[in-house]
């Protein structure tokens, strides 16, 4: 039996904002709805990122639940983002169930894919993967 397709389902709901995690459905759709989902929460945090690094932010969070949906995930799969705040830092984790890790790819004129990790490397003061039981998780901190 297949579970019929979820929308953005909240794991906890704060009282004052948006859940510090949500689930998307492994679809084309996911890295907007995502991006929806992340600016909520910054825009309810009680230190506002200046405008750069929230734009910073959302990119490398198109980046890594567009790479999850794409090589981590199979039809009806999902993905949790949870986006942790810190008065230093931004953290945006990516779960996906598949256990491999993604790699930078050397660049490449010639392909229309594989800058990904590129731009979340360049964005981020740090990222990495951790694995998990069932998958992983990539993650990526942006200073304040």
């Amino acid at each position: 039996m297949t579970e019929p397709r979820r929308e953005l389902v909240p794991c906890c709901a704060p009282p004052s904002g948006p859940a510090a995690q949500a689930v998307f459905p492994a679809c084309p759709e996911a890295s907007a709805q995502a991006r929806a989902y992340v600016r909520d929460v910054l825009e309810h945090d009680n230190e506002p990122l200046v405008e750069d690094k929230r734009d910073d932010v959302l990119l490398i969070v198109a980046e890594l639940v567009t790479n999850a949906y794409r090589y981590g995930t199979e039809p009806d799969d999902l993905l949790l983002v949870a986006v942790l705040t810190t008065p230093k830092r931004v953290r945006v984790e990516v779960h996906d169930p598949r256990r491999r890790r993604p790699h930078l790819r050397n660049e490449s004129g010639e392909r229309a894919r594989g800058r990904g990790l590129h731009i979340v490397d360049a964005l981020a003061a740090r990222w990495d993967v951790d694995d998990r039981p069932f998958g992983k998780a990539v993650w990526a901190e942006v200073d304040r």
